[in-house]
């Protein structure tokens, strides 16, 4: 019994850090949606945490940002109260990133003084803080990716591999709580549900990906028509276009994803269903409703906000933002959902 408690008030913390993670991806798309991402020109992890604090300090930071081409070509009409403005975002963000630090390395310091861990927990936790750092390194590098005399934005492929990167943090650590929480008697066992859910995942992380693209090259802005685009199904040219670095074949893709995720989530709960009635007790029962909500959701968010991209106004939030955000958000529960569920359907019975 004390051995269970322990364990809840590990995998509760780690929950928390599940939600600190949800919130730094939200502010990652805020900083993007604002312009703010290039606004902080230098990397200083620990230093870095404190704004400038003088007025000859602010204006120090505004002439950095003035060297860059975001500046030169895009807003080159900025007084120093616009970069501050976008400055707080990205500051915010990087903010976070510290705090979520601290939060698990307190925690992780506590919990081992209190002897709440066990030597199978210590392995995880260590890849834990690795990939945390990996992350940060990872962030700098997309941004300096736009920090020179060509680039308005950070590159496309950096933002999506910063993106996936952290929602494979987010997903390790729910992973990780998963395994306090939940007993072994919850679990189910069939190898075509567990592999069809592994597809399923697959594909959205490639959905995924492809979101990250089509906020990285504007594609929204590209192609603001449902549910054709700019009034073909088909766009010309697209052999002649790349997948990955044209805004046209990028939507495409991106939409042609959307539908094939709904497609595959309408079949597995439909397979998940069935193969639930023969375990009423199991993980799975609850767990199943959720990618089937949630992608209903999802795809709806997805229409109205690419609807909704002729109304962006550079720098401002209004309706397109805040509908990306949500967007965003519900992309995250979809994959948590997902996430929980393979959990909850294993490929076999364990032997041991």
């Amino acid at each position: 019994m004390e051995d269970n408690r322990k364990k809840k008030a590990v995998a509760y913390w780690l929950l928390a850090g599940v939600f600190m993670i949800m919130v730094q991806v939200l502010l990652g798309g805020v900083t993007r949606l604002t312009g703010s991402g290039l606004s902080i020109t230098e990397w200083k992890p620990i230093m870095g945490a404190l704004p400038p604090m003088s007025e000859a300090e602010w204006n120090i930071a505004f002439e950095k940002y003035k060297q860059i081409a975001q500046y030169k070509i895009l807003n080159n009409q900025f007084g120093l109260a616009d970069f501050k403005a976008i400055f707080f975002w990205e500051w915010f963000h990087r903010l976070w990133a510290r705090s979520l630090g601290v939060v698990f390395a307190i925690g992780f310091i506590y919990f081992l003084v209190k002897k709440y861990f066990d030597k199978q927990m210590i392995l995880p936790f260590i890849i834990l803080f690795i990939l945390g750092g990996v992350q940060g390194l990872i962030g700098w590098i997309m941004v300096a990716s736009g920090l020179n005399d060509t680039s308005l934005y950070v590159n496309h492929i950096k933002l999506a591999i910063h993106f996936i990167s952290a929602l494979g943090l987010l997903c390790y650590t729910l992973w990780f709580a998963l395994q306090l929480l939940v007993p072994k008697e919850k679990l189910a066992y069939n190898k075509r549900l567990h592999n069809f859910t592994l597809i399923t995942i697959s594909v959205l992380v490639l959905q995924l990906i492809y979101g990250a693209f089509m906020a990285g090259l504007k594609a929204a802005i590209a192609a603001p028509t449902w549910p054709s685009i700019n009034g073909s199904y088909i766009p010309d040219g697209i052999m002649q276009q790349s997948f990955i670095n044209h805004p046209i074949n990028v939507h495409l893709v991106h939409r042609t994803l959307a539908y094939l995720l709904f497609t595959l989530i309408m079949f597995w709960f439909g397979a998940a269903s069935k193969f639930a009635k023969e375990r009423k007790a199991s993980l799975l029962s609850k767990a199943r409703w959720w990618p089937f909500i949630l992608v209903i959701m999802q795809v709806f968010l997805g229409i109205v906000t690419v609807l909704s991209a002729p109304e962006i106004v550079f720098g401002k939030v209004g309706t397109f933002e805040i509908l990306a955000e949500l967007h965003q958000l519900v992309a995250m529960f979809l994959l948590i959902a997902l996430v929980i569920n393979i959990y909850a359907v294993r490929k076999r019975i364990p032997t041991t």
